[in-house]
C-alpha cells in the first residue's frame, strides 16, 4: 500500500510536468483579421477564408501575427497554394525583424509534381532575408536549402505542413510524413522575433495554425 501512495504522487508530478512543460496555442486566423490581430502592409492582400473545416485566411505578402514572438518549437498549418508556374510560393515568417529581415520557410506548389525532376527538388525552401535569399543559396549551397517534398500533395490542394524548431535546426514534414521533406541549419544569430504567414505572387490560403512550444 505504501509503494501505490507513493507512485500516485510521482505520476501527478509527471503529468503536471507534460501538461506545464510545453504551451500549446491555436490560433484562429479568420477570427484574428476580424479582430485587427494581423499586421498587413498596405500593399498586403487579406481577407477570411472559410472552406469547410479549413477556417483561416487567404493573403498575399508577409502577415504578422500580433504579440507573437516565436522563439523556437513545433508549427503546425494547413496550406493551399496554385497551380501555376513561378506564381505561388506560400509559407511561414518567422524571427523576423520587419518584413525585409527575417527567416522564411515556404513551399513552390507549381514544383510539386513538375515534369522537371530538378524543379521538383526546389519545392520547399529556407532563405534569410536579406543576406541570404534564395537566388544566392542555391548557387552556393545547392540543394542544401530546398529539397523536393514527400509525400507530394496535388499542387493545387490543402496540405499539412509540421515545422519543428530545435537548437537552431529546421525540420519540415508535409501531410503527417515521418520523414522530413527539408533539414536545415538557419544561418543568422537571431534567436527569436515576429511570426507571420507569408505568400508571394498569388493570394495563398492559410488555416488551422497551431504553435506548440516550450516556455
Amino acid at each position: 500500500m505504501k509503494k501505490i501512495i507513493f507512485i500516485l504522487p510521482l505520476l501527478l508530478i509527471v503529468n503536471i510536468w507534460r501538461t506545464y512543460g510545453q504551451q500549446k496555442e491555436v490560433f484562429d486566423l479568420g477570427r484574428m483579421l476580424t479582430e485587427n490581430k494581423l499586421v498587413a502592409g498596405p500593399a498586403n492582400e487579406v481577407s477570411v477564408l472559410k472552406d469547410g473545416d479549413k477556417q483561416g485566411v487567404s493573403c498575399k505578402g508577409i502577415v504578422w501575427l500580433k504579440g507573437v514572438n516565436f522563439k523556437e518549437g513545433q508549427i503546425d498549418i494547413d496550406l493551399r497554394g496554385k497551380n501555376v508556374f513561378l506564381k505561388s510560393f506560400l509559407g511561414i515568417a518567422f524571427h523576423g525583424i520587419d518584413t525585409t529581415t527575417c527567416d522564411i520557410l515556404y513551399f513552390r506548389p507549381f514544383n510539386f509534381r513538375h515534369a522537371d525532376t530538378l524543379r521538383r527538388k526546389w519545392s520547399v525552401a529556407y532563405m534569410s532575408l536579406p543576406d541570404n535569399n534564395y537566388a544566392k543559396l542555391r548557387k552556393e549551397h545547392p540543394l542544401v536549402y530546398e529539397n523536393a517534398v514527400t509525400p507530394v500533395p496535388q499542387p493545387d490542394e490543402w496540405f499539412h505542413a509540421t515545422l519543428v524548431l530545435k537548437n537552431r535546426k529546421l525540420s519540415v514534414f508535409v501531410n503527417h510524413s515521418s520523414t522530413p521533406s527539408l533539414e536545415v541549419t538557419l544561418i543568422n544569430d537571431r534567436t527569436d522575433g515576429l511570426f507571420g504567414i507569408y505568400a508571394d505572387g498569388l493570394a495563398e490560403d492559410f488555416a488551422n495554425l497551431t504553435i506548440n512550444t516550450k516556455p
